[in-house]
């Protein structure tokens, strides 16, 4: 079984969804790029699980860009910070609009995540998106622990992003 056929299974057609999006973007030339768990896969030595899709666009083409994954089976529901669809899986698709964010898609990379080609957050980046994420005082405890360990996949395949890390993850990461 490939990658892309157990993301597939995994997400009763995910891998479906995410191509239908990617495509999209693509098409309108929309700058745009993955990041969280998808980026993190990329990025770490072995790719995990997930059926959350993040990924962050310009904002001044989301109108756009929403009506065109409207057009494609697409449902959206806006939020404060975020705009989440839902397509045809259990993919649950989230575009954030925090300012954060905004210049991700400027150093993103291509990559082949599950078998499926799009562009993802650079190293760096995908680093800070984690931090920031796992700092959050009112996110769960069970997502802030998948937010460390994501941190610690990174840093065990890119060593060289050690000196980034603030103390109170350094500290966890040598217990």
């Amino acid at each position: 079984m490939t990658l892309r056929q157990f993301y597939d299974w995994q997400t009763a057609g995910g891998a479906g969804d995410v191509s239908t999006l990617v495509r999209i973007l693509e098409e309108h030339a929309v700058p745009w790029c993955m990041i969280g768990g998808l980026a993190v896969n990329h990025w770490a030595n072995e790719p995990m699980a997930t059926a959350d899709v993040e990924l962050v666009i310009a904002t001044d083409r989301l109108d756009s860009c929403l009506e065109a994954l409207a057009a494609s089976g697409f449902t959206a529901t806006n939020f404060d910070w975020s705009v989440n669809l839902k397509g045809r899986s259990t993919v649950s698709i989230q575009i954030s609009t925090e300012d954060f964010y905004h210049s991700y898609p400027a150093r993103a990379v291509p990559a082949d995540v599950h078998g499926i080609l799009m562009r993802v957050a650079s190293l760096e980046d995908t680093l800070q998106g984690k931090l920031k994420a796992w700092a959050e005082p009112g996110r769960r405890p069970s997502k802030r622990q998948k937010d460390l360990t994501d941190i610690f996949r990174l840093v065990e395949a890119h060593p060289q992003l050690r000196p980034l890390l603030p103390e109170a993850i350094l500290a966890r990461l040598e217990e």
